[in-house]
């Protein structure tokens, strides 16, 4: 209590109230301006739009939801037709979704879109399937050798039905007497079986389950294009690829020889306003999901920067320079990505705390001094007056001013840091006394 009592006369209350409430007031209002840029908490939850069911993008979604889930962020998938009513969704408002699958090729970014690529995460390779009885020989390596034959593609609002339609036209094959269903997936698969189809088109990655139950149906090839090239030529969006011979099955020979295909590049392409938080950890979802050997991959090949039709988000470049943001490498999710929120409090901090450190003590040091000077003043008024005019008042008024003045000083609050000023002031009121007596009668 006793050491509490000398600290408090150490200083002055009044003054360091006065100084400090404005300082209080200003740093708080620099809060408030900085309070206004900080980002909103990541959401517990992601809503990505998919695709058919069995469909690669499903498959992937569902080992993202994994690696979400350890973060505490619940990913929900939203089934659809494909990549283009994934584009459709994300560009749709009044759509409750963050994050989308997309196919390279099924769209161009407009002047006004604000949806971003994340890079690219995955071959989208074409497979051709078709019945082993079309062709004389047995072997069909010509998309037009599909004329006049029952093809699924696909619904319409797939990435799947949109190649294999720009495919189909290229080789003159448009309508009739070909004949087009929407049978996509594991229907379509059960269409071939039944004979309701000769051919199935499906866009998607080897572990699709489509394409991996055809790859060992007896009776049912996939074709080999001889005209690969000449379509990476016409359609930017794809490049030539080769499933080597054995690639699928060693023991089987699956396939029996080296195929030739065309693949499209997958993304997920999501938002403008899409938090960055959840960004990132799609990208690390897709990094850990993505990311290892494969039948057309090397490891460590996906995902990366290059960009899919659309422009690629800042925060996917950064992903890509960088790797895993500097304090989620350290910290868990929660706390990492709340203070990176909070740094943006650093502004006011560094921009106006520093300052008012370094002026607060002398502006208080001031108002001590302002308030001993004022003091001074009164008495060196008075001394002045009483020297150059002893009788305008008598003896007992000119003292009676000067107790007025000796009162005021010794109700005067002074820190003890300011005592030599003090009894300095005291001691001239005394001088001024005798002034006083001296010069009057």
């Amino acid at each position: 209590m006793g050491r509490l009592k000398k600290r408090l006369s150490q200083i002055s209350l009044r003054d360091l109230f006065l100084v400090a409430l404005p300082a209080l007031l200003l740093l708080a209002l620099g809060f408030w301006g900085a309070a206004q840029f900080i980002r909103p908490a990541p959401p517990h939850q992601l809503i990505l739009s998919t695709g058919g069911e069995g469909g690669a993008y499903q498959r992937f979604a569902a080992r993202y939801k994994d690696v979400l889930a350890r973060y505490d962020v619940t990913l929900v998938e939203k089934p659809s037709a494909g990549a283009v009513e994934n584009l459709q969704r994300l560009r749709d408002e009044k759509v409750e979704i963050d994050a989308g699958f997309f196919q390279g090729g099924t769209g161009r970014a407009s002047d006004d879109d604000t949806l971003l690529s994340l890079g690219s995460f995955f071959y989208e390779p074409l497979w051709i399937f078709y019945r082993a009885g079309l062709a004389q020989d047995g072997e069909l390596d010509r998309i037009g050798q599909l004329k006049g034959r029952r093809i699924a593609i696909g619904p319409v609002a797939s990435g799947t039905h949109k190649l294999a339609m720009e495919l189909l036209e290229a080789n003159g094959i448009s309508g009739a007497p070909t004949r087009f269903f929407d049978q996509t997936g594991l229907a379509a698969v059960e269409a071939l079986h039944k004979d309701q189809v000769d051919a199935v088109f499906i866009v998607g990655a080897t572990q699709s389950a489509a394409v991996w139950s055809l790859l060992y149906t007896e009776g049912v090839k996939l074709m080999s294009l001889r005209h690969a090239e000449a379509y990476t030529r016409l359609f930017p969006s794809l490049e030539k690829l080769t499933l080597p011979a054995g690639a699928v099955d060693l023991t089987r020979n699956i396939p029996s020889k080296d195929i030739t295909m065309v693949s499209t590049m997958a993304t997920l392409l999501v938002r403008e306003d899409t938090h960055p938080a959840l960004i990132d950890l799609l990208l690390q979802a897709a990094t850990e999901v993505n990311g290892g050997p494969g039948i057309f991959q090397k490891p460590g090949q996906f995902p990366n920067a290059t960009q899919v039709d659309f422009q690629l988000s800042k925060e996917a470049e950064r992903y890509y320079k960088s790797g895993k943001p500097f304090l989620q490498r350290y910290l868990p999710f929660w706390a990492a990505t709340l203070i990176d929120r909070m740094v943006v409090m650093l502004v006011p901090i560094l921009a106006l705390l520093i300052p008012i450190v370094k002026f607060a003590p002398g502006l208080y040091n001031w108002r001590v001094r302002s308030r001993i000077f004022r003091r001074y003043g009164e008495l060196k008024f008075l001394e002045t007056e009483v020297e150059q005019e002893p009788l305008k008042y008598s003896r007992d008024e000119w003292l009676k001013r000067l107790e007025a003045i000796e009162q005021d000083v010794s109700r005067m609050s002074t820190p003890l840091a300011f005592s030599d000023m003090f009894y300095t002031l005291k001691g001239h009121v005394g001088l001024v006394r005798e002034t006083i007596l001296r010069r009057t009668t």
